[in-house]
């Protein structure tokens, strides 16, 4: 599956299409060249890998009590260090990262995720070597 984004729900944004067309594209060229026996070298490529899914600060009757910060609304996949503003009480308090390394946020504030109580997903940044590729079959 492929899912490209952000973009809010329901709406149909071209950027996000085409971005969509480039990379459905560029799978269905692999495949191609990967059936008539191209051989692929050796890669080593940076993915974002999930590390936990983090609720919105709730009160005890289980309310949302403060937002995303503003500092960290649509910075998905940009680092998140310890300190960082992370989310905004109602009466304007600061609640800032605390975490032991550099995170990548994403999925930040996505409307679609409120009622699972997800404000963000926790990602780290990792390299992945692949060897080389080739059809085995002729």
């Amino acid at each position: 599956g492929v899912e490209v984004g952000p973009q809010p729900q329901g709406v149909a944004r071209a950027d996000i299409l085409d971005k969509m067309r480039k990379i459905v594209k560029h799978g269905l060229d692999f495949v191609q060249l990967f059936n008539e026996g191209k051989e692929f070298p050796p890669c080593t490529i940076e993915v974002f890998k999930i590390m936990e899914k983090v609720d919105y600060p709730r009160n005890k009757n289980d309310e949302i009590i403060a937002i995303i910060h503003p500092k960290l609304q649509d910075q998905d996949w940009q680092p998140l260090n310890n300190g960082d503003p992370l989310f905004l009480t109602l009466d304007g308090k600061v609640i800032p990262y605390q975490g032991n390394c550099t995170v990548y946020p994403t999925f930040i504030n996505e409307a679609a995720y409120y009622e699972k109580k997800q404000a963000f997903v926790k990602t780290e940044k990792i390299k992945l070597t692949a060897k080389h590729l080739r059809c085995s079959v002729s």
